[in-house]
């Protein structure tokens, strides 16, 4: 049995629910990155947050992390966030990603997404966020 969400909201009090990428396909590699522990940093566009300020990740808060259906995934807490252009997010930044192998990797898959999704400018402002993975919920109690 999957944990219901409002049970989860009620474990975690404050927790905002979020989606990886921005296909079910990306979402379930980038979700399966995380299980893995090879993804431990995530990114998103600063002028996302303009009209959602709450869902701005804040450090020490447990968040949700949804499926691409929106069944709960994953459970994780902020460790460290910062703003940061996008022409200056360091090879150690890219790499806590773990989607690539390399900087210019990063650049060329984060350019095509961030394009695909509102526009891409190197001098954008991006929300960088560390965290650490707090629960698997496929694998937590209840779980199949």
């Amino acid at each position: 049995m999957k944990a219901a969400l409002a049970t989860l909201q009620a474990r975690y009090p404050g927790a905002q629910t979020f989606t990886f990428g921005d296909s079910a396909a990306l979402s379930a590699r980038l979700i399966a990155l995380v299980r893995d522990g090879k993804k431990t940093a995530t990114c998103g566009a600063l002028s996302d947050y303009a009209e959602s300020p709450d869902e701005m990740p804040v450090v020490g808060r447990k968040d949700i992390a949804l499926h691409w259906d929106g069944t709960p995934a994953l459970v994780m807490r902020t460790t460290n966030m910062a703003h940061v252009r996008f022409c200056d997010v360091t090879e150690e930044m890219a790499l806590a990603e773990g989607e690539n192998d390399d900087l210019a990797g990063w650049r060329a898959d984060h350019e095509a997404f961030f394009a695909r999704n509102g526009g891409f400018d190197p001098q954008m402002m991006l929300v960088f966020e560390h965290f650490e993975l707090v629960e698997d919920l496929a694998t937590s109690e209840g779980a199949p």
